[in-house]
This record gives C-alpha cells, sequence and structure tokens, in this order.
C-alpha cells in the first residue's frame, strides 16, 4: 500500500469553517440595523458569500485527498495542499465570523470566539 497522509487535519479545519459560516449566516439573519438584517447590508453578504466559497474549496481539496487513498495511490501532494488551505480557510472563516457578530464576537456567550482560538491550531498542525 502506498504512503498516505490521512486528510483528518484538513477535515477538522473544514468542519471548524463550515461551523463558523453556519453560526455568522445565523446572526446576520437574525441581528439588525437600519431596519433590515445585516445579511441584507453588502459588505456582509460579500463576507458571507467568500466564507462559503472558501468552505467549499477546502473541502473539495480534502475530499480529493481521501479519494487518491481510496485509489490505493499516496496524496502526499493532496493532502499537503489541504491542510494548507483549509487551515488558512478555517483561520479566515473565523476571524470573519467575529467581524460579522461585531462586539458580540468577542464574548464567549457566543461561539465564534472559540473558533477563533481553535482555529489557530489549525496552521500550527499544518507546519
Amino acid at each position: 500500500f502506498p504512503v498516505c497522509v490521512c486528510p483528518q487535519v484538513a477535515a477538522g479545519a473544514v468542519g471548524l469553517a463550515k461551523r463558523a459560516l453556519d453560526e455568522a449566516t445565523k446572526y446576520s439573519l437574525e441581528r439588525k440595523t437600519m431596519g433590515k438584517p445585516i445579511c441584507e447590508h453588502q459588505a456582509v453578504a460579500f463576507m458571507l458569500a467568500d466564507m462559503a466559497i472558501g468552505v467549499e474549496t477546502a473541502r473539495l481539496i480534502m475530499q480529493r485527498s481521501a479519494w487518491e487513498v481510496d485509489q490505493g495511490r499516496r496524496n502526499t501532494y493532496y493532502a499537503s495542499i489541504a491542510k494548507a488551505f483549509a487551515a488558512d480557510i478555517a483561520n479566515k472563516c473565523a476571524t470573519d465570523a467575529v467581524q460579522i457578530f461585531g462586539g458580540n464576537g468577542f464574548n464567549s456567550d457566543y461561539p465564534v470566539e472559540k473558533l477563533m482560538r481553535d482555529a489557530k491550531i489549525y496552521q500550527v498542525l499544518g507546519l
């Protein structure tokens, strides 16, 4: 069996990024400013769209890494890309989620505060 690098680290980072996106989306639908949900403000909508693009792209490269293992091939190349990219996306999504939450993003009553702290480990593990 060829030497393989397991894509679990990338999968964890993708999961964290998706959670950050989900929390930010939910909050942006509930929080209102100027009489409308903040998701209707262009800046917030663009942030959510960029987060979704990152999550889906990171998920695809992670799945490619796993698929290479399923095919009985060495996946070092794709697993390395998946780990690095997913770690960066997790950090970006967590940071953007904190931005969308505004002042509440730093409040431990909201989940994005912990997501931002947890996301950093994926960049450390990716080295």
